[in-house]
């Protein structure tokens, strides 16, 4: 069996890993979506093959060992299965360590790199038995496409149109049984009819830092570098519950390791190297703090229009919403309410203001 290590296309979307104040783009190191094909084969050689090796996601881990044990005691090809959650968290490796518990190959492509349903033709025809298919951001395939792949993730066949006008007549192909995995960090902007013909759907959540620390000590291990443990705790508590994340500033500690120390990782290492890196204790940037110095200070805590805080900072509203948003959600620090955006009373801590929750504002209206 062997697996074909993908480079994705397309992975940076609507400029989520890149933000920009009217000027030159700056990189995040604690943005969630990959940073493109060298950051992917960065991390190839740190991620689990097989379902042993995966740590995190238990419940999600369990039902797909249940269905691939069951698949291959029938010698039956796996159910159709659609992954979703934020970016970063393991759903492309998850394809893989599938087609390897099946045995069989993964062939990997993108929503937005199939724009006619013959783009997948080749794809389809070359697909031997039981091999996994896996679209990531499969929502965004075009409607045309969709209807190209209902027959095969059904029927296994598609129909393929030769020639055209008065001369034109479909050519049906039949497929070996495969199974296509999906991937998409948006599932409700899935067509129902799409999401319909999965037959297996599981999210993905962001990650308890004891089971990042874990990943960090493996990954420390495999990249030959000496870390202690409360410096690899640092490290995890930083990563925003985000495997993706949790590799990266590994990599960039090792590197201040290397070059600052002797090359193990301890605390006073990790600190020095986020620090330099602008990733406080909390996992927090410029930009995220920048926020919530807007909301609190300019807009007295809130609530306010997301469209105002953008303009007010200079940044992209759709930026602001995809990547700095969701973690300050998951801490506590902001809620999102049908009047605006607004700080909690952690969040107004923060940035050292007083919020006093107006009754009704957080629970009785939210978004």
């Amino acid at each position: 069996m062997t697996s074909k290590m993908p480079i994705p296309l397309d992975e940076v979307e609507d400029g989520a890993d890149r933000y920009t104040a009217g000027h030159m783009a700056t990189e995040r190191w604690i943005a969630a979506r990959s940073a493109g094909p060298e950051e992917e084969r960065l991390n190839w050689s740190l991620r689990p093959t097989c379902l042993e090796e995966y740590v995190g996601q238990g419940d999600v881990l369990e039902r797909i060992r249940i269905a691939i044990t069951a698949a291959r005691g029938r010698g039956e090809c796996l159910e159709h299965i659609l992954l979703h959650g934020p970016p970063g968290l393991g759903k492309t490796t998850l394809a893989h360590v599938v087609a390897t518990e099946m045995g069989s190959n993964v062939h990997t492509t993108s929503g937005p790199a199939i724009t006619r349903g013959s783009d997948l033709v080749g794809a389809l025809t070359k697909l031997r038995e039981n091999d996994v298919l896996f679209i990531d951001e499969v929502h965004r395939l075009p409607i045309a496409v969709e209807e190209f792949i209902y027959p095969a993730m059904e029927d296994g066949r598609i129909d393929v149109a030769v020639d055209s006008g008065m001369n034109a007549r479909t050519v049906t192909i039949t497929l070996k049984p495969f199974t296509l995995i999906g991937a998409t960090t948006r599932a409700g902007l899935l067509s129902a009819p799409l999401r319909s013909r999965f037959g297996m759907t599981h999210h993905l959540k962001y990650y308890p830092a004891e089971d990042l620390l874990t990943i960090l000590q493996r990954n420390a291990r495999r990249l030959e570098v000496g870390a202690a443990d409360d410096a690899l705790e640092s490290v995890a508590k930083r990563s925003r519950g985000t495997p993706r994340i949790a590799n990266r500033l590994l990599r960039r500690v090792r590197d201040y390791a290397q070059v600052r120390s002797d090359g193990n990782i301890e605390l006073n290492i990790v600190d020095e190297a986020l620090a330099l890196e602008g990733v406080d204790g909390l996992g927090l940037d410029d930009l995220d703090n920048r926020y919530l110095r807007v909301i609190g200070t300019t807009y007295k805590g809130g609530p306010v229009g997301l469209e105002a805080i953008a303009a007010t900072m200079g940044e992209d509203a759709q930026t602001l919403e995809d990547v700095v948003e969701p973690y300050l959600l998951q801490i506590g620090f902001l809620a999102r309410t049908r009047r605006g955006r607004a700080l909690t009373a952690a969040g107004g801590a923060r940035v050292g203001i007083e919020i006093v929750e107006q009754a009704g504002l957080f629970l009785g209206e939210p978004e």
